[in-house]
């Protein structure tokens, strides 16, 4: 890695004196502006010729003069090959989030469905993050709705069991699934394992797109069972059948010709930017997902397209083909990168006629559309947060709003809960739950938990972001509470020397009903909105999601601590072994008396790890 700087020389003049210090390998360059804040990084193949560009006083578009402008440092790191270069670029780009660069702002993990290979009688789930298990995965979906619906399908198919593994080995009858003809009842013997893995067969080539094969060979089933006189059979298999039919109908827009390929539309327009990703698998139309890229302070399509592309697929699996809307920089080495990635051929391809131009076109419509509809909610929420500044006596409209809530039953289970607000509506990447630790807050101290939350929430910004550049501070906090909370709350502050934030409690007000809210700031007097203003109803509905994040955080700590074991105390006990032990024994407690040698005798626990197991529930006596 090379550095230079010198506060003398910006812009133009700064990069002429880069230049000669570099030679013509394959890296990486970032530039920097004055507080050494990285403005733009980007790839070259030749690093003396692709910076050279810069020092060229001509030829620039705006953007990218400005950019050369601010320009005061440069960094360099140099690769092997071009295509190391363009997977390094995407990294940075995705770490340092550069002002310039095209900017991936949601990038979520997408859901699959699991067929699993390690029991004698498969489950079928869905399944969100890294492909660690044993078994079969197709996907990925566009949601997890898409995912349900698909599940939802198989069950009354091919009626594959979705029950956990310890509930499967210790049910001594069939469940609710089973009676509603949406499980074989393979955990209490309902069907032998031949036929069941015979039924997992048939969904898996269903998820391969052999449909068609499948209700085939269920016909054939009914013809024989029928000509055999085993009517109740017959029925069942015709039942089958039905469903498939249905599932066969409702599934649209799936290409004959495309089997495998992701579906790639931009539409840009006033600045802003949709990418609308179509996921085709099986040659199945598996959903689609809309993505609002930061432009880069005004790059063109085919930079933006590139710059989603190779940040997207960072994270995801990339299919054998790529079809987009618009032709990108350098498509033969992004291909290569690709390939290298997934270890096999990948296409990418703009097409002009036939089926897939026709996918394109449908997902280019779909992504015109978003757009359309982002920018409308977009001027909408502009015109509410100037509201809400009026109202407030903001001295300017609140780019980020931060609204806190505390989620108990009688003090147990505590979380708190923050929800962010700005101009693009509800920031759901940014919420963030706190569990609750203070062991010496009095059970239902609500000034207590906040007084935590608080404390920790802006303890980290001062670490974090001590300057307030990131834009990670808040403009407005809104609490859940009256005067007492924002008198407590305006204590907190002022203890972590954080007093020019503004703050504002929402108290329910008179009989607590909604559209009576009272309206409290530190130090004045209280004051309402009149019942039909836009503005009320927008505080209501951010802290409506803060009420209701916060009380999905408390539930789900709650679930999880009802469904806690002693065994989650044991040290080297994690969630393999503990179903393992489960499974063996039946329940915790009958691990809690089990021998040492019978311990030693379940699988995958070792001979070690058996006697802290012992030595554990026998100290406890």
């Amino acid at each position: 890695m090379a550095e230079q700087s010198d506060k003398n020389l910006t812009g133009f003049a700064r990069i002429q004196e880069y230049v000669k210090t570099l030679d013509n390998s394959p890296g990486v360059y970032r530039m920097l502006d004055a507080q050494g804040a990285v403005l733009y990084v980007g790839k070259a193949r030749s690093l003396r010729k692709r910076v050279s560009n810069y020092a060229n006083p001509n030829g620039h578009s705006g953007r990218i003069s400005r950019m050369i402008r601010e320009t005061c440092s440069m960094m360099f790191l140099t690769t092997r090959t071009e295509t190391e270069a363009l997977l390094l670029e995407q990294n940075l780009i995705k770490q340092l989030k550069p002002r310039y660069n095209v900017l991936l702002r949601d990038d979520k993990s997408f859901p699959n469905i699991l067929v699993t290979k390690d029991h004698g009688y498969p489950q079928i789930r869905k399944h969100r993050g890294a492909k660690k298990e044993k078994g079969s995965y197709y996907g990925p979906f566009a949601s997890a709705g898409s995912v349900n619906r698909t599940l939802n399908q198989l069950q009354k198919v091919f009626l594959l069991r979705n029950c956990s593994d310890s509930m499967f080995e210790t049910r001594t009858r069939p469940c609710l699934l089973y009676q509603i003809k949406r499980c074989s009842g393979p955990c209490v013997g309902r069907i032998s394992q031949e036929e069941y893995c015979g039924l997992v067969a048939d969904a898996e080539r269903f998820l391969q797109g052999k449909s068609t094969n499948v209700q085939a060979d269920l016909g054939r089933q009914m013809e024989e069972a029928s000509a055999n006189m085993e009517f109740e059979r017959a029925a069942a298999l015709r039942d089958r059948i039905k469903a498939l039919t249905q599932v066969q109908a409702g599934q649209h827009i799936n290409p004959q010709g495309v089997a495998e390929a992701d579906v790639i539309a931009l539409h840009m327009e006033g600045g802003q930017a949709c990418v609308q990703v179509f996921f085709i698998r099986a040659n199945q139309n598996w959903g689609n997902r809309d993505f609002y890229p930061r432009t880069g302070s005004g790059a063109d399509a085919a930079e933006v397209l590139r710059g989603f592309i190779g940040q997207f697929y960072e994270t995801h699996e990339p299919p054998r083909m790529l079809l987009l809307s618009d032709e990108i920089e350098e498509a033969e080495l992004m291909a290569e990168a690709l390939g290298e990635k997934a270890n096999r051929k990948v296409g990418i391809l703009v097409p002009q006629r036939g089926e897939k131009k026709d996918l394109v076109a449908g997902a280019l419509r779909n992504a015109r559309e978003s757009l359309a509809r982002k920018m409308a909610e977009t001027a909408t929420q502009a015109k509410l947060l100037e509201g809400l500044a009026e109202a407030f006596d903001l001295d300017a409209p609140p780019k980020r709003i931060e609204i806190y809530d505390n989620s108990h039953i009688q003090g147990t289970n505590a979380v708190g809960a923050m929800v962010v607000a700005g101009p693009e509506g509800m920031l759901k990447n940014q919420y963030r739950k706190f569990n609750i630790r203070g062991d010496s807050l009095t059970p239902g101290d609500d000034f207590g938990m906040m007084k935590e939350v608080l404390t920790r929430r802006f303890k980290r910004l001062l670490k974090e972001d001590p300057d307030r550049s990131e834009g990670h501070w808040p403009d407005l906090l809104l609490i859940d509470g009256g005067a007492g909370q924002v008198s407590a709350v305006a204590s907190i502050m002022r203890e972590m020397g954080v007093e020019d934030i503004a703050m504002v409690g929402v108290a329910k007000g008179v009989d607590r009903d909604a559209g009576k809210e009272e309206f409290h700031r530190a130090g004045q007097r209280p004051f309402a909105l009149r019942h039909n203003d836009p503005v009320l109803y927008f505080v209501q509905r951010m802290r409506d999601e803060a009420h209701r994040f916060a009380i999905g955080a408390h539930r789900a700590k709650r679930a999880k601590q009802v469904g806690a074991t002693p065994l989650d105390e044991v040290p080297g006990v994690g969630a393999t072994r503990k179903r393992a032990l489960l499974t063996h024994f039946g329940s915790a407690k009958a691990v809690s008396r089990a021998g040492l040698e019978d311990l030693k005798a379940v699988e995958g626990i070792s001979d070690s790890l058996a006697e802290t197991i012992y030595g554990h529930f026998h100290e406890r006596g």
